[in-house]
């Protein structure tokens, strides 16, 4: 029985890389390691029109011949982009020979699907797989988020996945936005379940990529039940929804033993989400609330928290863009929440979290600017700091 592999990141830069293979397997791969700054050599007999675009460039090496061990002569890894099993072990046998490491996991692959699975899940000729893509930092992908976006024919992306996760995608995937926003043009989710369908009848491998995780107020229940009553085929990736990412990255732990027991995730975009919440249970003490929501609701989120009795002074932090470069904190307490996020001009995306915790932002913050202070915008004279406002645009 074969042994797992073991994961590896490498540091590619200016160093070069074998690949043996010049079909669209290749195509991922040289993608992947161009991104990595690495040097591909590709042994092929044929290479895809995108392969040959980038030879052109200048991008890629190109022997045209069948692979001899020779090739392996100064590569620091070798590439398998071959689904010929003879010339994987020629290239894996010859690799190991000379002590190089080998890259075997081939995207076309895929772990066999028992019929239960399929009979559960569909069967049709493509595949859709939701996949959570965190709160922006691409760091906080996990390898299998970032090995599907590897593997994928078309990626339907929500408008506040991050650029620099989106950067992950290869150049020659189809990339798709079908984002909704407030107050903005958006796609419809009967556009999105439409797209969804179109792609996997048409054979594709389809990601569906959500900011966070697709599971927390990202629909993905919905998404998945409409696919399971067309007969396609899917999977899930979780990714790590915006109450860890953003707490985290401000310096707040959701849970203390000095100060909250328990975590509450809470959306509340509109008023008719406002309206279905149980806001005596929200207002108890010693819990944290993370709140996904639309700034604009922070005036009516205030009223409805103090009419069932939370503390006016329970503080809080407003963590804008939460785990990307330009993070902001903003911390305050619940009586001047909307004025404070007013006066700080913030913006979506943002998460509010409300309780004892966020008190420990101002000491325990590690990443970026140290938080904006409700308090530092009281002035003498009953005016808002010129300094303060231009450190908050």
């Amino acid at each position: 029985m074969d042994t797992p592999p073991f994961a590896l990141f490498a540091h590619l830069d200016q160093r070069p890389v074998l690949v043996v293979g010049g079909g669209a397997l290749a195509e991922r791969k040289v993608d992947a390691l161009l991104q990595a700054g690495a040097l591909p050599r590709l042994v092929a007999e044929q290479l895809t029109p995108y392969l040959q675009q980038l030879l052109q460039q200048g991008l890629i090496a190109w022997t045209a011949r069948r692979f001899q061990p020779e090739a392996l002569e100064g590569t620091w890894l070798a590439v398998l982009a071959s689904d010929d099993p003879r010339l994987v072990r020629e290239v894996t046998t010859a690799a190991t020979e000379r002590r190089i490491l080998t890259d075997a996991v081939d995207p076309a692959r895929q772990p066999p699907r028992s019929p239960a699975a399929d009979a559960q899940h569909g069967s049709g000729a493509g595949r859709v797989t939701l996949v959570g893509a965190g709160s922006g930092d691409p760091g906080l992908l996990t390898l299998a988020a970032l090995r599907t976006l590897q593997q994928a024919d078309v990626v339907l992306h929500d408008r506040l996945v991050s650029e620099a996760v989106l950067q992950l995608v290869p150049r020659h995937v189809r990339r798709i936005e079908v984002g909704k926003s407030a107050g903005q043009h958006s796609m419809s989710q009967q556009a999105i379940h439409a797209l969804m369908l179109q792609h996997a009848r048409d054979g594709a491998r389809v990601v569906r990529l959500k900011g966070g995780d697709a599971f927390v107020f990202g629909r993905g229940g919905e998404e998945l039940e409409f696919l399971r009553q067309h007969g396609i085929a899917f999977d899930v990736v979780p990714g790590i929804t915006a109450a860890l990412a953003c707490a985290a990255y401000a310096g707040i732990p959701l849970t203390h033993r000095d100060h909250a027991q328990s975590v509450r995730l809470v959306t509340a975009h509109c008023k008719d989400s406002l309206d279905t919440l149980d806001w005596q249970a929200l207002a108890q003490e010693r819990q944290t609330l993370a709140v996904y929501m639309g700034v604009a609701g922070l005036e009516d989120f205030r009223t409805r928290m103090l009419d069932a009795g939370r503390a006016a002074a329970t503080p809080f932090a407003l963590v804008e863009n939460g785990s990307r470069p330009e993070q902001r904190v903003i911390t305050g307490t619940l009586a001047d929440l909307p004025g404070t996020a007013r006066a700080y001009q913030v913006k979506s995306p943002a998460l509010l979290l409300l309780g004892e915790v966020t008190a420990l932002a101002e000491s325990l913050h590690w990443f970026g600017s140290p938080p904006l202070r409700a308090a530092d915008l009281a002035q003498p004279s009953g005016n808002v700091d010129a300094s303060i406002l231009s450190r908050a645009a």
